[in-house]
């Protein structure tokens, strides 16, 4: 049975003053200490409901703080910064709504036309009785589907030979991805794209499978995939090898469950994503067993330019190495993020840089409006986003002293402070992005896909996923159909001249067939 405790009264109280002080200093050293912890907890409990229910994007309620930022003078810098721009006002430029209503299907589409007539003896005018004649026809659309289908492929090598027996010739099959298996081209580039492209696990194919006829277990559509992740190797490598040689990469990660038999549960591995610049469109994906620093290490072996990442501290190595002439690129949306999920301790500086850093970010939307090339946008930030720096960097001198260390804005200010170096470089060249987010959006995929299928079975299937994501992702990112694309090189690569393989590059490949469509 809990004993409860005595309730203090008047009578326990100590009759010294000075023990009296010393108490109720004692006290309010406590309360101070449990008032931190509060503010604590409710600081990371708003960053887990925002993560689970919250919008995702970190924008600064400008109209509701409207006389605030006037007051500390951050609104006239803003209406300064667009005076020359498209960005007016509140720094939203009108952009052209994609309207409203259904919109035409595409021409490419296989028309099926039904034809709806008149009855034979609706055919007359009701006044005259003279027969009607056709004047035109009035046809809608509506959209219909038809199930994919399975068929088999039969390759027949025909034989021949002498009369007299001394010779028989056989036409030689051609080569295929996997030798003597049941799978082909087509059948591999679609397990491919719906598992990772449509994030459809094998176990979801195996029943669609089933439906049609067909059973193919996952245990055999998984060693596909192994086998295709092989057959793409080299030109795997091709591919990054370009994406290596680009002057700005961006690059990021995020954690992966694997399966592994000698634990009772699955360990964390990682995805990297590594993101060519516009003269080498690539993205290309690496699997590592860990978070360890080796892994970008190794990658990025032969990289030298410019790398924009987040403030992980395994790329400090590569900063540092005056061998690998790697020069670091740091990402104003991670800086935001932090002082958006301060807001909760401290409004008011929160909200003075979020501000502060949406002005640069308007100044970035100015020039993608404009169209402009990189010398132009140099010419713009140096013009509009380095005075807002300076300033952003002065009020976080004045203010860093000002919060404490370990408090949430003392924590987004040391990291501005420490990371500021990299996070004005972009300032230095106009081919440089002011955020990381490239480097994110390629890893949304990752993420959609390990909420359906929940982890990879090995590392070699971590592996696998890396090269075939690799693929589909670059294909994606050039408007290409993964499909048509995979399905075309798994036909072509195993008879492929290992020293043309540049050809088979997604937009190489789609090059070449631009031409012929024509």
């Amino acid at each position: 049975m809990v004993k409860r405790k005595k309730k203090v009264g008047v009578a326990d109280l100590p009759r010294d003053v000075g023990e009296c002080h010393a108490m109720i200093l004692e006290l309010f050293d406590k309360l101070e200490v449990n008032a931190h912890k509060l503010r604590h907890i409710e600081h990371v409990l708003e960053k887990m409901l925002r993560w689970r229910y919250g919008q995702r994007r970190e924008r600064v309620a400008e109209d509701e703080n409207q006389m605030f930022l006037f007051s500390v003078g951050i609104v006239n810098k803003r209406e300064e910064v667009a005076v020359d721009g498209k960005v007016k006002g509140n720094g939203k430029g009108k952009r052209k709504g994609k309207g409203h209503g259904r919109g035409r299907l595409p021409k490419g589409l296989e028309r099926r036309r039904r034809v709806h007539d008149v009855e034979v003896h609706e055919r007359f005018c009701p006044e005259c009785r003279g027969e009607l004649r056709l004047i035109g026809e009035e046809v809608s659309e509506r959209l219909e589907y038809v199930p994919a289908s399975l068929h088999v492929l039969e390759d027949v090598c025909r034989k021949y030979a002498c009369k007299s027996g001394c010779t028989v010739v056989t036409a030689e099959k051609p080569k295929q991805v996997i030798d003597k298996g049941l799978a082909g081209p087509g059948l591999l580039a679609h397990v491919a794209v719906s598992k990772y492209g449509d994030h459809l696990p094998l176990h979801r194919q195996e029943w669609i499978f089933a439906r049609q006829g067909v059973e193919l277990s996952r245990k055999t559509m998984c060693d596909w995939m192994g086998r295709s992740a092989e057959v793409l190797g080299s030109l795997f490598e091709e591919m990054k090898g370009r994406v290596l040689s680009s002057k700005v990469m961006q690059t990021d990660d995020t954690p992966v469950a694997v399966l592994d038999r000698s634990l009772t549960r699955t360990r964390t591995g990682r995805i990297w994503t590594y993101v060519g610049d516009g003269d080498h469109p690539y993205t290309v994906y690496d699997y590592t067993p860990s978070w360890s620093r080796d892994g970008p290490d190794e990658f990025m072996k032969d990289f030298s330019g410019y790398l924009q990442a987040d403030a992980y501290p395994g790329y400090d190595k590569l900063y540092t190495d005056a061998g690998r002439e790697i020069t670091e690129v740091a990402c104003w949306a991670h800086t935001r993020r932090r002082f958006y999920e301060a807001q909760s301790s401290d409004l008011m500086r929160s909200t003075v840089m979020l501000t502060y850093i949406r002005i640069l970010y308007d100044v970035e939307r100015e020039a993608r409006d404009m169209k402009l090339d990189a010398n132009e946008r140099l010419a713009l930030r140096r013009e509009k986003s380095v005075p807002v720096l300076a300033d952003i960097k002065a009020y976080l001198d004045r203010e860093h002293g000002a919060v404490l260390p370990k408090s949430p804005e003392g924590k987004a200010i040391s990291y501005a402070l420490s990371n500021w170096e990299a996070l004005v470089r972009y300032c230095e060249d106009g081919d440089l992005e002011i955020d990381n987010n490239g480097a994110e959006r390629s890893l949304r995929g990752i993420a959609v896909g390990r909420s359906n299928w929940l982890f990879f079975g090995s590392d070699n299937g971590g592996q696998t996923a890396a090269i075939l994501t690799s693929f589909i992702t670059t294909c994606k990112r050039h408007r290409i159909d993964p499909y048509a694309y995979l399905r075309d090189i798994f036909e072509r690569i195993p008879a492929h001249p290992e020293d043309r393989l540049e050809e088979l590059l997604p937009d190489r490949w789609q090059a070449a067939r631009e031409p012929a469509a024509q």
